[in-house]
């Protein structure tokens, strides 16, 4: 008598049978493919072996490649590959992507993934991934894996290099491979239909985007507070006193103008927060969308106050370097020569002792704290409190507006509000 709960739940149909069955199989039974032997195809070629998949590469002249790619994976002609492999990477340049028209009835009902990029960030589609999609009409194409290097895929993926970005058309095209990327150990990023793509291949040609405006923003109040501290100490003495302080400019103005750009760049870390509190309580609600300026400004909090931990730090470090410069010890020795000439057996001043003194203290307290909102940014740190502890971290001005570090993953903000 026949097992009925052998049979397969999905009998076979024509068309969209094939990357359906290539979605249920395990990684033993599924046999990966991959179009081209560039320096990308090599690693991800091991990574996948390594994975616990069968590889087959796809190569115009098979024999010349062969010893480049491991043992267990098989490198044979591109037709081979792709009536053998039931999931294939297409790793070519996307300019050659007409080159392999030929293959499009083996290709057929089959999901191929994207991994190219671009040269330029562009602002308009089609992107790479549409354009192959063109080609390739009868089979699912699926955008992903353009955002990991090569060395990433041979030494394994480390804390943000772990995140793939996929998007396409077809949803059981994309679950495949998902479950390939987990398998694989890294996590994928769900982007939605095949639309996004162009955002994804912009993805790595983006230089800092999010850090640009705080970056700039420092640099030019740490341009402002020098020349006017210049102006104050270098050039009003000569001017007035004909009194050379031009020694003070590489150190000791450096030095006072690094903790101006640091409580500036602090303020402006919940600034923006206070506007966007002021605006919902001027609209009475906390549902309008906020300006986009306020938006991104709110966005990039994080890195205007890592900016201002940065200004802390460097000035604590020129700070401990001021004893070590050659003009404060000749300061000192003309000091301690006219406290002998003038007869002055003892110098102390009590007032002035106790007023370095509590600078000093309150100063290293104060990096302190700013060095425990640094550390709470760190997604790994942020990650593990929950929503209270992190709340006590941050100063008491958290109540009143979102923080500007990281959210742990059990919190999450709608967008346009505030807290």
């Amino acid at each position: 008598m026949p097992d009925d709960m052998a049979r397969p739940l999905i009998r076979e149909r024509a068309g969209g049978s094939r990357h359906l069955e290539a979605s249920m199989m395990t990684p033993s039974t599924l046999l990966i493919g991959i179009l081209g032997t560039g320096d990308f195809s090599r690693s991800l070629a091991r990574r996948l072996v390594a994975s616990g998949y069968q590889v087959v590469v796809g190569s115009r002249t098979p024999a010349r490649f062969t010893a480049l790619f491991p043992e267990e994976a098989e490198v044979t002609s591109q037709m081979e590959a792709a009536n053998q492999a039931d999931l294939l990477f297409v790793a070519v340049y996307p300019e050659h992507h007409s080159t392999l028209v030929h293959l499009k009835p083996a290709l057929a009902g089959k999901t191929l993934v994207d991994v190219s990029n671009g040269l330029q960030i562009k602002q308009e589609g089609p992107s790479n991934a549409q354009q192959l999609a063109d080609l390739f009409p009868e089979s699912y194409v699926v955008k992903g894996f353009n955002t990991i290097s090569a060395w990433t895929l041979q030494a394994g993926p480390r804390d943000g290099s772990r995140q793939v970005f996929l998007c396409s058309d077809d949803q059981n095209a994309k679950s495949s491979v998902m479950q390939l990327c987990r398998r694989m150990g890294f996590i994928p990023v769900d982007m939605g239909l095949l639309s996004s793509s162009l955002e994804i291949e912009n993805l790595p040609l983006y230089l800092f985007p999010s850090w640009r405006t705080p970056i700039i923003c420092a640099l030019a109040l740490f341009v402002f507070f020098y020349l006017y501290n210049s102006v104050r100490d270098v050039l009003h003495p000569y001017v007035t006193a004909k009194k050379n302080n031009l020694y003070k400019l590489p150190i000791e103005i450096v030095n006072i103008t690094f903790p101006c750009v640091a409580l500036v760049m602090l303020s402006l870390v919940y600034l923006p927060g206070l506007i966007a509190a002021f605006l919902q309580l001027w609209w009475g609600t906390k549902y309008n969308r906020f300006p986009n300026w306020l938006d991104h400004w709110l966005i990039q909090r994080k890195q205007f106050g890592l900016c201002s931990f940065l200004c802390a730090v460097l000035h604590a470090i020129y700070s401990l370097c001021l004893p070590m410069r050659k003009s404060a010890r000749f300061q000192l020795i003309n000091k301690a020569y006219e406290q002998v000439n003038a007869g002055h057996p003892d110098s102390w001043v009590g007032e002035e002792v106790w007023r370095m003194e509590l600078y000093l203290s309150v100063g290293i307290m104060a990096l302190g704290l700013l060095s425990l909102l640094a550390v709470t940014s760190l997604p790994s740190v942020a990650n593990t409190v929950n929503w209270r502890e992190f709340t006590f971290v941050q100063p008491q001005t958290v109540r009143l507006q979102t923080p500007p570090w990281p959210r742990p993953k059990s919190f999450r903000r709608t967008p346009g509000k505030v807290l």
